[in-house]
Order: structure tokens, then sequence, then C-alpha cells
């Protein structure tokens, strides 16, 4: 920790003297020192250092008196008496000063001055910040007066130092005291990393001028100690009725509980009306209980195996201590909303999801300056420094499409992840050092002394509402139990629990500091805890008849929505559009103003754009987003698309956003189809992340289900970057938690040759991953499909995230395009496409191929090529659900034909292992059509998704489509060994 550089190191040691003379040269003549010498003591006269940078005119003389009073005061009184005739009077009459005392001042001042500096960089290293004092803290050189040229006989010499510190002058001794009181109580500040001046001043200034100390009144002593009576009593209750029982409590770590309640209390006066929250697992029931109010009887009710909601909800619920809720809290006539997020154990994958809702709210509150809506992330120590979805999501925190005007991140700083101890958990010193790298101000806090850590939230609440920006609370405490309650710690860690066992609680210390000084008796702080067990026993009597009457899914925002019922009977999808409104819109897409200076290339795909419109041809992939994209628009439901160049495309395709090719201005011609009178398009190419980015476009359609909300792979082969979010969030979140979202995931997918990094968006994860309706997984071949999906997602009156496998060479082929009549009224999203080409008789098909995606095309082809008319062609377009009737329908068409699923993906990939059981099922209810079960085509297993060598990439390719229209099935490769009792799935 000490060889940490930083740009006051040099300020140190032997060179402390040399620069303290050097500064009394640049005293006397600016000019006489190197300008990067000029540049850094004009910072330090800045930050309060009264030595006067000339001797020249009236101000410079006023400076220069305060030097000369520390030194002889019967000159200073007539130095003081000539300023007053001003001009050149009053250098002229300046009295003649002792050289050597003068000199000794200026020295005195400056090394004073920068023992000062060095203290806000760093006093936390010597800061009483660990509740165990586990390791001793070793004096540090830099932070020594004797550093500095200083001797013990100069302790009690009175030094000019004009204000700063809030002192014109005081002894060494004094100053040393304050600085230490500041920078090296119960509180070590790390700010000096910070590039902005203001933020920095603000932050030197808020904790300088109070000592870094706030003195409470006594109501304030009693409500931090009534909320930590509250957050102990909680958790030793629940260890008494449930002993044994995992709750991962906070114990160690109470303090937390009043400065959340600081956060919310000081936010509501600054203009906070609503606060998301995210944290893991440790100290949820705590937070849920003591902060969150949820009632004491629910949580009660549930560790005795009941549920929070009413029967008739479906879901399979989750464990306690992943759970959410809602609530108003009123604080001295502010009332402000808290959420509570969700989270698995997956601990700070909840990041980016309740950043997301943040900016949601806010957009919803026409929060432009970001200051009614506050996100809150509680995390632990060993994973705020381990965990990458952390750096990824504080890289948002001032991104445009993303900034949410700052998060406060209180670090429940536990000195221990899990069995490991931190110097074999992190590298640097701290675990919040990941923060500095985005200018975030790190507050370390003893977590035994309450009142420092209500005060250090305080800070970071008004330094979020002041400057829109992250701030981190650093709460160092302990872990009372192991890892969860009934885990034995001294397994791993026999000295550390040896002293927590006898270690007081911070309740009792706090208790017993409030009696010593005389703001409370014994009586009363032994009465507070009696109530409070009385209260929980009450509440725990009456958990044993508590059923819940209602969820509080369907509420605010999501209130007219109703929970899905039957998919493929569900078909009032009207997501058609008259031919007027999407040949307006259509047209409005392909204009720009007069003085816009478009790219030639990009002018050309608009002109092909209108005369799609004209003649109500040739539909193109983004033509139809684009139409459902603006239809969405003009019908009031805001749109917003992120991702990696998403703006243009990857595939240069979209150009929804145009940049002028003479000064880089931005035109988006979805936000000008009918100007005020229209909901918002956004569209953010985001930062080079997949998790953080596809957690906060979750988030954000979790707080606003009437905004179509997307998210585009630059590849679907990147979407694996993500997996987290996608298992543990999208997937599961309704069945888990209740909660439905409307995402759309947009994951380019297709073998076209380019290797095992450019092929596969791995879909069949998304199909093994499908179950209950909980989302609907595409892989669509028409314009006009993919227009009504879009639009589907608005239309209906439930919510469900949506995963497509959008093309890439189908992005400009001739065959992909759709008449404007498949988006007109009446028309709508198609499940299955039957065979769209004239054959030969239904039952003269001897084969019907089965397939999905782009390969389609490429079957296409080769059987026009072959002249085949006896093979018939099915797409299905929506893998899940599945959509079993209407495919049962198609294949019954064909009594005759043998049948084949045909697709690019290697065996174990693609949907092949999704559909086989499925079609074989279907096969069974169809007894009167000679197929029994699906022959497979396509790509032998293989652990890579694709070949990076072209040429085999064609010959495999070429054998797919060969192979499917004309091999006989006992050629056709059998993939898996069948198992011989087949269970029959939920078809």
């Amino acid at each position: 920790m000490t060889n940490q550089f930083d740009e006051t190191s040099f300020l140190t040691g032997g060179n402390a003297v040399f620069i303290a003379e050097l500064y009394a040269r640049y005293v006397e003549d600016p000019s006489s020192v190197d300008a990067s010498w000029v540049q850094f003591f004009t910072e330090l006269r800045d930050e309060g250092a009264a030595i006067a940078q000339d001797f020249k005119g009236t101000a410079g003389a006023k400076r220069d008196l305060k030097i000369i009073g520390a030194v002889d005061p019967e000159a200073a009184a007539a130095a003081a008496a000539a300023a007053k005739k001003g001009g050149k009077d009053a250098k002229a009459a300046a009295p003649a000063v002792d050289p050597a005392a003068s000199r000794q001042a200026v020295l005195d001042s400056i090394r004073a001055l920068m023992m000062i500096r060095t203290y806000r960089v760093r006093g936390h290293l010597e800061a009483d910040l660990d509740p165990l004092h586990l390791a001793k803290r070793e004096p540090h050189p830099e932070l020594d007066y004797r550093t500095y040229g200083f001797t013990d006989a100069d302790l009690d010499r009175e030094i000019f130092i004009d204000n700063v510190l809030g002192l014109e002058s005081a002894t060494l001794r004094q100053i040393i005291n304050v600085v230490r009181a500041t920078y090296c109580g119960k509180i070590g500040v790390e700010f000096m990393h910070i590039q902005d001046p203001d933020q920095k001043a603000w932050i030197q200034k808020r904790v300088e001028s109070v000592r870094n100390h706030t003195d409470f009144t006594p109501r304030g002593k009693r409500a931090i100690l009534e909320r930590l009576v509250e957050a102990e009593g909680f958790e030793r209750f629940l260890q008494l009725k449930y002993t044994g029982t995992k709750r991962f409590g906070v114990e160690g770590g109470e303090s937390v509980i009043p400065a959340l309640e600081q956060i919310v209390k000081r936010g509501g006066q600054l203009g906070v009306e609503e606060v998301v929250v995210g944290m893991a697992h440790r100290g949820r029931l705590n937070v849920l209980a003591n902060f969150m109010k949820k009632p004491y009887q629910v949580i009660f009710s549930e560790f005795q195996g009941g549920t929070a909601n009413p029967s008739d909800v479906q879901g399979s619920g989750d464990v306690k201590y992943h759970l959410g809720t809602s609530a108003d809290r009123d604080f001295d006539g502010n009332v402000v909303h808290l959420t509570l997020q969700p989270n698995p154990s997956h601990l700070e994958v909840a990041n980016p999801v309740v950043i997301g809702r943040v900016r949601a709210k806010q957009q919803q509150k026409n929060d432009a300056e970001r200051k009614k809506v506050v996100g809150i992330l509680l995390h632990g120590d060993a994973a705020f420094a381990g965990q990458g979805v952390v750096p990824e999501t504080m890289l948002l925190s001032q991104l445009k499409g993303y900034c949410t005007g700052g998060t406060i991140h209180i670090i429940i700083n536990n000195q221990i992840g899990f069995t490991t101890a931190p110097e074999y958990s992190r590298s640097g010193p701290y675990s919040s050092d990941v923060a500095k790298g985005f200018q975030c101000p790190v507050l370390h806090v003893n977590a035994d002394d309450p009142e420092a850590v209500v005060h250090v939230a305080r800070i970071a609440t008004e330094y979020r509402q002041e400057f829109g920006a992250d701030v981190v609370i650093d709460m160092i405490c302990y872990r009372r139990h192991g890892h969860n309650e009934s885990d034995e710690p001294a397994f791993t860690q026999p000295l550390m629990y040896r002293k927590i066992a006898s270690h007081p609680t911070t309740r009792a210390i706090y208790a017993q500091q409030l009696v010593a000084e005389g703001s409370m008796s014994q009586e009363e702080a032994d009465g507070l805890v009696t109530a409070f067990q009385e209260m929980l026993e009450r509440e725990f009597d009456a958990a044993k008849s508590f059923k819940p009457n209602k969820a509080d899914w369907l509420e605010g925002k999501w209130q007219g929505l109703a929970q899905l019922a039957d998919e493929e009977e569900f078909r009032e999808e009207k997501t058609g559009v008259a031919i007027d409104t999407l040949k307006d819109v259509g047209m409005k897409l392909a204009q720009v103003p007069a003085d816009f200076n478009i790219n030639r290339k990009i002018l050309r795909q608009m002109q092909a754009k209108a005369e799609m419109m004209q003649t109500g041809q040739g539909i193109d992939w983004a033509t139809a987003e684009a139409l459902a994209f603006g239809t969405l628009l003009t019908e009031g439901h805001g749109v917003r698309l992120s991702g990696q160049d998403c703006g243009r495309g990857t595939f240069s395709q979209r150009h929804c956003r145009l940049t002028d090719q003479e000064n880089e201005s931005r035109y988006e011609p979805l936000n000008h189809i009918r100007e005020g009178n229209q909901a918002y398009f956004e569209v953010i190419d985001s930062p080079l992340s997949e998790e953080a980015v596809l957690g906060f476009e979750y988030g954000y359609s979790l707080a606003e289900p009437n905004t179509l909300t997307l998210w585009e792979g630059q590849f679907g082969d990147f979407a694996n970057g993500a997996q987290v979010i996608i298992d543990q969030f999208i997937n599961s979140g309704e069945s888990k938690w209740l909660r439905m979202s409307g995402l759309v995931m947009l994951l380019p997918h297709g073998y076209e040759g380019q290797g095992p990094e450019h092929s596969s968006a791995r879909w069949e994860r998304y199909l093994q991953l499908s179950a209950e309706d909980n989302w609907q997984v595409c892989n669509l071949t028409t314009p006009g499909n993919y227009f009504h999906a879009l639009r589907r997602q608005l239309q209906r009156n439930f919510r469900k995230p949506l995963i497509i496998m959008t093309p890439k060479s189908l992005l400009r082929h001739k065959l992909c395009v759709s008449p404007l009549e498949d988006m007109a009224l009446g028309s709508r999203f198609r499940r299955v496409l039957p065979e769209a080409e004239n054959l030969v008789a239904d039952a003269k098909i001897r084969r019907v191929v089965v397939c999905s995606g782009k390969v389609y095309y490429d079957l296409l082809e080769e059987r026009t090529k072959r002249d085949i008319k006896d093979v018939a062609i099915i797409r299905v377009e929506q893998l899940y659900p599945w959509p079993k009737d209407t495919l049962k329908a198609q294949l019954a068409r064909y009594p005759n034909a043998d049948l084949v699923w045909a697709q690019e993906e290697p065996a174990n990939m693609g949907p092949w292992t999704f559909v086989d059981r499925r079609l074989e099922f279907i096969c069974d209810e169809l007894p009167d059509n000679k197929a029994k079960q699906a022959h497979y085509v396509g790509r032998k297993a293989a652990a890579s998704p694709a070949t990076g060598l072209y040429k085999t990439h064609n010959a495999e390719q070429a054998w797919i489509c060969e192979t499917a229209l004309t091999g006989k099935p006992a050629d056709m490769p059998v993939p898996f060994r069948r198992a011989t009792a087949l269970s029959r799935l939920n078809a």
C-alpha cells in the first residue's frame, strides 16, 4: 500500500524541504521557477495557501500581511495601516521585516500545506476502520510531520495556513490533531483521484468544515439506536425460532439499516421521490423487514413454508432471501416509494437491472435532471472486487443512453468472501478500488460507529444529488456467523471468529456510548430491546394464520395486463396496420431535412425505401423493422433499441440514425414521423458489454411495459457474455418473482461460412430453457412476420420476452422480401408458414422437409434448381411456445410423405433435440400418415459451432440441401441413439 503512486508522492521525505525552498523562490518571482512548478504552486494556492503569488499591488500586499503577522505583529499592524492608502504606497510603506523570520514563516506554511495535502490523499491508511482490528495498521511515513522537515520542537509553534481546515493559523500540533480527526478517525476518505475540481473541492469542504463528524441531536441518536435494535433483534429472533435455517443475516453490519434510512430521508429533502434498491442475499431479510417494512408476520409465514402470493397466482416462487418488494416510506412529510429488486444468488448481477429500472422510472417522471429517482446498490466486499459486472455497470454511469444521475453504492464489507480472506481475493488494498477508475469518491467507515455510518450516508446522498455521479460507501464490518447460519467459520478463520465471539454487537456498543454520555438511561436502552422482542412475538403468532389475498405484480404501470392463458389459442393480435398509414410512415422514413448532408450510399437506400412504399413491393428486413417501430411510435408506444453499433446496424442495414457528412450532426427519421404527436424513439450504440447492457435493458423493460425495449447482439454468438442475465432473469424472472418483461433480444444467426464465432447464436440454449410459456423463441424467414412479431409485443394484454434469431445474408437476399399487404389490416403473425409454391397434389407429396430460418432459402433454391415438385417445405417460425396444432394441421395434408427435419447447426446444437420428440408426438396423433418420426438432416454433432474453412462450409451446406430433398431415409444420419422408453413431453 505504501508504494501506491499518486501526484503527491514527491512531496515527502527529503524533497519536502527542497520544494519549500523552491516555493519561496516562486513567491518572490514566479518566473524564476519552471512553468510546471508554477502550475503546481498555483494549485496549492487555490487549495487555500495564502502565500502571495507576487508582491505587486494592494491585493498582494494584503495577502502578505498575514504571513508578516505570523512573524512580527507590530510590523503587520504598520503594514496594514499603510495598505489602507492603497496603490503604490502600500508596498512602499510596508515596514522592513526580518528576512530570516519571514523566510521561515514561508517555509513552515508550505511544508504544513504539503502535509495537509498528503493527509487528504493518504489519511485513510491510518484511519480506524476495522471493528475487529484484525490487522495492525503501521504508521505511514508520509503522514509523519517529521517527513516534512518539522521536529518535536516545532509542535507548539504557530504556523500560518490561511483558513485551510478552517484555521487562519494554528500550532503544528493543532493542525495535526485536526487532519487526523478529519481523515484518520472512524472514517477514511478517498477523493484526491477525482479529476473534476468542483467535485474534489466539494468533498474536501464537506468533510473538513465539520471535521468529518455530525453532532446528532438526542432524537437523532435515539432513532439510530432504534434501527440497530430492530436490525439486531430481528436476526436474533430468527436464530431463536429457526435455528440453523439459512437466512444470510447481516449481523455485524447492522449499521446499514440506519444508513439506508438516512439516504432516503436526506434524499427526500433533496427532491428524491423514488428509490430502487439492489442487493445480494446477505442482509436481504433485514432490509425487507426493517427498511422496506415488509410485515414481519409475512416473513415468518414464509419461514414456516407459506407463500407471499395467493394460491391462484402461478409461479415457482423463490427462497426468502432472493425476493423483492415495494413500499412507500414517509420521512418528515416526504413520501418516497421504495422498490427492492429480486435477485438470484449471482451476487452482483442485479446491478445493471436496477440501473435500467431507475432509467425507465426517470423517463416516466420526465426527470431530466435525474434527481427524482435514485438507485442504491448494496454489495459484498469480495463480490464488488471480483465480479466483472461491477465495472461493466459503472461504465454505464455517465453514458448518454444509460446515465441515471449517479448510483449510491454501499459495500457491506465483511472482510471475507465465504471462506476466502481479502489477501487471497483481491490485489488492491480495498475492495472498492475498482470504483476509483470511474472517478467515484470512496467513503470508508467503521460499522461499529453508527453515527459515522449515518454521517457518510448523508454525504453520499448530497454528493449524488449535487453532481449526478456515483459514490461508494465502504462500510467495514464483520460477519458474525459463517457464510450461512449452519456453516462453521472457525474451520478456516479461527482467529477472526475467536475475536468475533467476544466482540460486543454494534447495538451494545452504541447503547453503552449513549448511556455514558447521558443521552439516555440504561433502562431506556434496555426497554427498546424488550419492547421490540415482544412485538416480534405477537407477529410470530399472527403468522400462523396468515394467508395472502393479493399479489402486487400487476399494479401501477402494469395495470390492465394479465397472465398468459394459452399462447397458441391467443389469436386476437391486432398487429396489422392500414396501408395508408404504412405508406405514410414509410415515406417519412425516407426523408431528411434539406440542409442535411446525407451519405450518398445511404441516400440510395432511402430512395429504394421510398420506391418500396410507392409500389408496395419488395419490403426488406430493415424496412419492415422500421415500419414496426414507426407505427408503434405513432400509436404512443416508445421504442428503445440498444446494442453494439445498432444505430447503423452490424451489417450496415438499419441506419436509423443518420450522420451529417460535413458536421457529424445526427438525424433520426423515426423521431420525425408526426412531429409533436408521437412517442420517442431512442437508439443507443452501447459500450462493448453484453452482461451489463442486457441487464440494463431487462431492468428497463421491468419498469416500462408500454415501450418496445430491444437489445441487439453485434452477433448472436456474443450473447453468451450475458448468459447469467438470460438464465437468472429473462428466462425465469416471471416464474420466480412474478415480474413480467417484454424485452426483445435480436440475435444475428446463420451459417454463411464465417467461422465458429460468427455463425450460431446458440439458440439451442434458449430452447432448452423454454418451459411454462416463459418466453418466445423465433427464427423468422419473412420481413412481414418480423413486423408482426415486434408489434405483437405491445398489442397483447400480457408481456413475454421475445428471442429472435435475426438474419445476416437474408438482409439483402432477393427472395427475403414481403409485400406491404403482408403487414396490412387483417394480417398477423404466422407461427408456421406452409408450403408457398405450386407443387403436385398433397397426396402425391413424397417428403415434407420441416425447417426454421435461413436454411429455408438454401433448400428453396436447391429445390428450384433441381425442379423438384414432390417435396414440400414447411417453416416453423416460432419454435417456442411450440405451435403443435398449427404444425399438425399442415403435416396432416401430406399423408403419404416421409418427414425430415433439416437444420444448418450440428446435431447437438440448433433445434433438433428440442423438436425431435415433439415431431414424433405429432406423428403419433396422425395415425393415417406414413411418417412415424422425423429424420434428421444436418451437420454431425460437434464441439465447435461451425467450421472456419469456407470450402468445407460450402460442402456441408450442399450436402444438407441435397440430402434433405433427395436422400433416402436409410442414408440420413442417426445423430443420437433413441431411448427405448419415451415419456411424452408437455407438447
